[in-house]
């Protein structure tokens, strides 16, 4: 299975990852502080470790750079020592050093301007901040461009989208406000506003008033205006939307609503295959699924460029049943061995729960050792 031009965020375990540019690489981020750059294998080949939790990574253009943010709002930033001759990443020989920070509000998503001047970073408390990414990072950036204000929810997502006849690029954000928006990141204006509430009402609902709609993940597709954009309903709806732009006009409009098929799952992250142009989504359990709060499910959609679009089933998905196995995981557990975990769990709260009995001897001991007595003057 070539990865080549994929990246995708897993629930929980596995739950960022980005990929390196000029190598056959991605550069992951886990629940466990672990910070990695795997092969395009499975395996992950540990490179830096967090003190905090990691909620946002970004690799720069010319891959000599990774930052990442902790969940106290800080973003981190890694010189990579380059690639070696098999074209894998060598491991970084210098420590992490603070780049920027948003003050204890967690930080959500990171992105690189598509030219380099910027590093891009969201956060919970509906900002995105642009700054002049410095000459020398590991001594911090100290300038910032402009902030784009105007969501009134938590942000969740940005991307950039952009055309070869234009000299910049326009910046996309999604939200838990029901709407994507379009910036200006150089002087941080509100260019558009799309609902995204009216995009799931394309879709055949018995709601009676449209209900909040959050933004889970934006993935612009590579020398066109366009973008699509994976959405979450309060009853666990689930699908994709395609957007165009008008970067001339400032202008966002719907394309396409796909309706992802299947269980309650909350989807987390897209990305195209630039090599076979298939968007592929990852999803977790919700709390409403019967599934573990750790399974995963992957989902790939063809013709997103081209159209029309429909949802692979798994075995025509490239790397079949084997590939999802290994993103996804078993959940499958021999009913002797849930039995054996459920009586070891039954016997243990049973020990905590049950009071200790003491015979005369013992319990006189324990008063006569008990370093509590009241001294008397």
């Amino acid at each position: 299975m070539n990865l080549m031009g994929l990246h995708i965020r897993i629930p929980l375990e596995l739950f960022a990852m980005v990929r390196v540019e000029s190598s056959s690489c991605l550069q992951a981020t886990t629940s466990s502080s672990r910070f990695g750059l795997p092969s395009l294998g499975i395996a992950l080949t540990p490179c830096k470790a967090s003190e905090k939790r990691v909620s946002a990574v970004a690799v720069n253009g010319n891959d000599s750079h990774v930052c990442y943010a902790d969940k106290f709002g800080v973003v981190w930033v890694v010189e990579l020592d380059g690639i070696d001759d098999e074209g894998e990443v060598l491991l970084p020989s210098k420590k992490g050093a603070p780049l920027l920070s948003h003050y204890c509000s967690i930080i959500t998503s990171l992105e690189f301007s598509p030219d380099g001047r910027y590093i891009l970073s969201a956060d919970r408390d509906f900002k995105i901040r642009v700054t002049v990414f410095p000459k020398e990072p590991l001594q911090g950036a100290h300038e910032i461009q402009s902030f784009c204000l105007g969501h009134t929810e938590f942000v969740t997502c940005i991307a950039f989208v952009w055309n070869p006849e234009l000299t910049q690029g326009y910046l996309m954000s999604g939200s838990g406000d029901s709407t994507v928006r379009l910036w200006d990141t150089t002087s941080g204006s509100l260019l558009n506003t799309c609902e995204v509430s009216t995009m799931a009402g394309h879709l055949e609902s018995n709601e009676s008033e449209p209900m909040q709609v959050t933004v889970t993940d934006i993935c612009a597709i590579p020398n066109t205006c366009s973008a699509a954009v994976s959405i979450q309903r309060q009853v666990y709806f689930q699908g994709i939307v395609l957007l165009s732009s008008d970067l001339s006009a400032h202008t966002l409009s719907i394309t396409n609503v796909i309706k992802i098929p299947g269980e309650s799952f909350i989807p987390t992250s897209i990305s195209l295959s630039t090599s076979t142009t298939l968007l592929w989504m990852v999803s977790g359990a919700s709390n409403g699924s019967n599934h573990p709060a750790g399974y995963s499910r992957v989902r790939v959609i063809s013709g997103i460029e081209t159209g029309p679009s429909s949802v692979l089933e798994d075995e025509l998905i490239p790397g079949g049943t084997k590939l999802l196995e290994k993103l996804q995981g078993k959940v499958s557990v021999e009913e002797s061995v849930m039995s054996a975990a459920a009586e070891a769990v039954r016997a243990a709260m049973s020990s905590l729960l049950m009071k200790k009995q003491y015979s005369d001897e013992k319990r006189e001991f324990r008063k006569r050792s008990r370093n509590d007595k009241k001294t008397t003057h």
